[in-house]
Order: C-alpha cells, then structure tokens, then sequence
C-alpha cells in the first residue's frame, strides 16, 4: 500500500508518498464547467485561468481559509492530483492518507476533509494539525518534555502551536495570513488609485515589495490593472514604504496571534522558549522582516526553516515513515 500524506492548502496543495519524497506541489486551484460542473483543469494549468476564463468556464480556489469551501470541488482536485501521482494500481488498492488541517478546525470541517479524502479515493484518512506535522517537519523535538514553538503562516491561515509530550499544550488559530494581504493591497489600489488588479497581480506586489519592516533600500514597481474611471488598461507606481503600510493589519492580527499563544502556555514551559525560540514556516513567513518583526514584539529568538513551504508535508510524510512513535500526535 503507499501511504500518501497531504498537504490541502488554501494557496498549494502538496502530496508525499512514503519512500518517494513530495512528488506534487500545485496551487489549490480548480477550473470547472459552469454548466455541467465538470473539472477542465486543476493546478497551476487551473491558476492559469483565473480571471481569463470564457463565460462557459470558471477557475476558482475551492478552500477557504484552510478548509474546504466546497467540497466537490476539493474531491475533483484530489482525485485529479491523486490520479497523476500514484500508478493505477496503487490507486486501485486504496491508500492510507493524513491530512494537514488547521488546528481550529470545526467537526462539520473535519467530516469535510474526511469525506473528500475518502471520495478521491483513499482507504483510511487520518488528521493531523497542521502547527504539529510543521514542528515534525522542521525537526522539533515534538515527543520530547521540553517546549517546542511552532508559527505556520499560510495562504489562508496563521497555526501557532507550542508542543511537548507529543501535545500542543497551547495553540492559536486565525484566519488570518497571505491571502489577506494581498486582498488588501488590492483594496487599497481599488479605493486609492482606481486601479482593479488581479489575485495574481497583488500578490506579486506583495512579493516584490512586501516587507514587515523598513528596508535598508526602499523599492518601486509598476502595478498594472484597468482603470475604474476610464475602463482601459493602466499601471501606477507603488513604492514599498506604501505596501508596507497596506499590509500592517494582518500583520498586527498574527503578532497578537503569537502573544496569545505565548500568554496561555504554562510558565515552566514559557521558560524554555527563552532558549529556543520560534520556528516560522508556512509560505506567508517569506515575507520580509516578518521574523524581525515577531523577535521584536516577543523578545524570543525566531528562525525561518530553509524551505517553509513544505514544512506540513514533510512532517506528516514522517509520521507515515514511523507511525508507532508518531501515532499519538494524530488529531481526533
């Protein structure tokens, strides 16, 4: 049987089959029939789409905010992604499966994830949150007495986890990461500068000139959408100083996140933070300045693992390559 650990991200969706490493790492997006609701596409071929699709057609992110949105859609993208990845065979035979979920994830969300899971074609599905598979992913010490700290910022969610004894003895979980900042430097584009931009291009902006602190060399770039008054194509230039301003809510949201976390862990653990600090992982950690900023409002030592992004997947991969050990850390 190959174990199949999953990644269902609201921006990517990362698949790794036990003894084969991470073999898929696509965007969360599916392309779909509006008519018959039949799947066109899924994956960066979908993402593609989005906002250029004919009238026939829709592309669109079927989770929201960690979880999913619709669940027939999630099923469709799984099944696709599962069908690409693993040998008819092996596909036939029904895999064992663990998820990555938010760790405020509602009952009603869990059945969610189960029944789309097991829909694409899974025999067994198993959870695990996702502040948990990211500390086990980044090497934590997670079944270790001592205190582990774990902050994940993802597309659509911020996990913050504080781990011992195979436990998250304090945790915090808010809808709040990337996605948001981009939506706001759409926003303030729109209300600003007339301009309508796209999903795709507010998150460039933010990747080019985002920063949670001041740069040591401030940057410009050409933000291109249509202008609101005249209906015809445009661009305005954006200055970094500017988006960093754009983007201070959600930055604010996810700091008090962390001290909320941090001020319901107990004291003896708290104490071991001191020398250990924090790991940042999640794709929203590459922002810049943001484990400057997280240092600063904490006091505690941040460290961004080399590769965030995968920190889930790889984590939970490792559970499947030694369940015994890990079997405890698996949410209800």
């Amino acid at each position: 049987m190959a174990d199949v650990a999953i990644d269902l991200g609201t921006a990517n969706t990362l698949v790794q089959i036990r003894g084969q490493g991470i073999i898929l790492n696509e965007p969360s997006v599916v392309a779909v029939d509006r008519a018959t609701g039949r799947l066109v596409a899924a994956g960066l071929e979908a993402r593609r789409m989005i906002g250029r699709t004919p009238e026939g057609v829709m592309a669109v992110r079927p989770m929201r905010d960690g979880v999913i949105a619709n669940v027939d859609q999630v099923e469709m993208m799984l099944r696709h992604f599962l069908g690409r990845v693993l040998p008819r065979g092996l596909f036939r035979a029904r895999p064992r499966v663990l998820v990555g979920v938010p760790s405020g994830i509602t009952e009603l969300e869990r059945r969610a994830v189960r029944h789309a899971v097991l829909a694409a074609g899974a025999k067994e599905v198993y959870l695990i949150t996702e502040p948990m598979a990211a500390a086990i992913g980044v090497g934590l010490p997670v079944t270790a007495a001592r205190a582990s700290m774990v902050v994940a910022v993802g597309g659509g969610t911020t996990e913050i986890g504080v781990i011992a004894l195979s436990g998250l003895v304090a945790e915090k979980s808010v809808r709040v990461a990337g996605n948001e900042m981009d939506d706001n430097i759409a926003s303030v584009l729109r209300k600003q500068y007339s301009l309508l931009v796209g999903e795709a291009t507010a998150e460039a902006i933010k990747l080019q000139l985002g920063s949670a602190l001041p740069l040591e060399r401030e940057e410009v770039m050409d933000a291109t959408g249509r202008d609101l008054v005249t209906g015809i194509p445009a661009s305005v230039r954006v200055r970094s100083e500017e988006v960093r301003e754009w983007i201070q809510e959600p930055l604010r949201a996810i700091a008090a996140a962390v001290h909320g976390a941090l001020e319901v862990t107990p004291p003896e653990l708290a104490s071991d933070l001191v020398d250990s600090g924090m790991v940042l992982t999640g794709g929203g950690s590459l922002l810049r300045g943001l484990d400057g900023l997280l240092s600063r409002e904490t006091g505690l030592q941040v460290h961004r693992d080399p590769d965030p992004m995968t920190c889930v997947v790889r984590g939970a991969g490792m559970v499947l390559e030694d369940w015994p050990r890990y079997r405890e850390v698996l949410s209800a």
